[in-house]
């Protein structure tokens, strides 16, 4: 039988632990072969000998299951580590077809407590990292696209949060970057769409190492799969970058626990009109204040109710 993602190949950051661990897995899994990044270099163990970094045990691990891997240790916040991330999958297999961006940290503060190195750590990572490997696998798309004279197979699976939905209160870095991913998704999904590429991003909830912290209330249970388990996201990662997903593109899903939540876009709620050429502060008092006060007390654009969501 033919596994749906044979003859492709994939390139999954910050998967030498938790989620893009689970996900690389799920690929090869599913017969992809695939690069593994991670940050972490190797080291030495405790008897001084030297020790594989996080991305080559990954490696190994989906080498000794029969499938093909490669392990790239370095940080795709650098725009040159980034193409070379890129470079590494396109030499080793030929082409690059799925790109799976993971990788981030956490910085978790207040707003008014925030420092100005824990705002920047986080965009760089999330943001600037998820643009950095897109912008080098949009291009060689695009190169093989003009070459060929047709669309060519291409998928990108981006990583945003619900913290950007909801609006989390002491992550306005995090949430920021997140929401910036789910703006980049969008717009690469238009950009790429005639090269045969798709762009897709989902909100996880896993129980992970940088998790950890922010799930410490969830217990564990007795039995069975950990409802928080990555385990839970990264089938709909191998579903996104498959050819079964050509029709998905541009969307945005919430993903744990067994459950899938296709997010709607905004919608527009109200529209005023000045009865001059522009509005004035009084007219806009008069319109507006009134449609507020009839709205709940608290609400925002944030999508709180997300926070919910549980599997039926």
């Amino acid at each position: 039988m033919t596994l749906p993602l044979e003859g492709l190949s994939a390139v999954v950051t910050g998967a030498g632990r938790g989620l893009g661990r689970a996900e690389a897995m799920e690929l090869a899994r599913l017969g992809a072969a695939v690069v593994v990044n991670d940050y972490g270099q190797p080291g030495r163990d405790g008897s001084g000998a030297a020790s594989a970094g996080p991305a080559e045990l990954v490696a190994e691990e989906i080498r000794a299951a029969g499938g093909k891997a490669l392990a790239h240790s370095g940080d795709i916040a650098d725009f040159a580590r980034a193409g070379e991330l890129v470079r590494l999958a396109v030499t080793e297999f030929g082409k690059l077809d799925i790109l799976v961006n993971n990788a981030g940290i956490l910085r978790d503060r207040m707003v008014f407590s925030m420092a100005e190195d824990e705002w920047d750590s986080v965009i760089r990572v999330h943001l600037k990292g998820h643009f950095n490997t897109t912008r080098f696998a949009a291009a060689h798309w695009r190169e093989r696209s003009k070459a060929a004279g047709a669309a060519v197979y291409g998928r990108i699976v981006n990583t945003s949060s619900e913290a950007f939905l909801a609006g989390s209160a002491g992550q306005p870095n995090y949430a920021a970057a997140k929401g910036g991913i789910v703006g980049l998704t969008t717009s690469t999904a238009l950009a790429l769409a005639k090269y045969g590429v798709t762009a897709n991003a989902i909100c996880p909830r896993a129980r992970t190492r940088m998790t950890e912290d922010v799930f410490a209330g969830f217990e564990r249970p007795d039995e069975g799969l950990d409802p928080l388990a990555p385990e839970h996201v990264a089938p709909l990662v191998g579903y996104l970058a498959s050819p079964a997903a050509a029709k998905v593109n541009g969307q945005l899903l919430v993903v744990h626990g067994g459950m899938v939540a296709i997010v709607e876009r905004p919608r527009v709620r109200a529209t005023f009109d000045s009865k001059q050429d522009t509005f004035t502060y009084d007219e806009l008092d008069a319109l507006l204040t009134p449609h507020y006060d009839g709205r709940p007390p608290g609400e925002t654009f944030a999508a709180a109710e997300v926070l919910g969501l549980r599997r039926a």
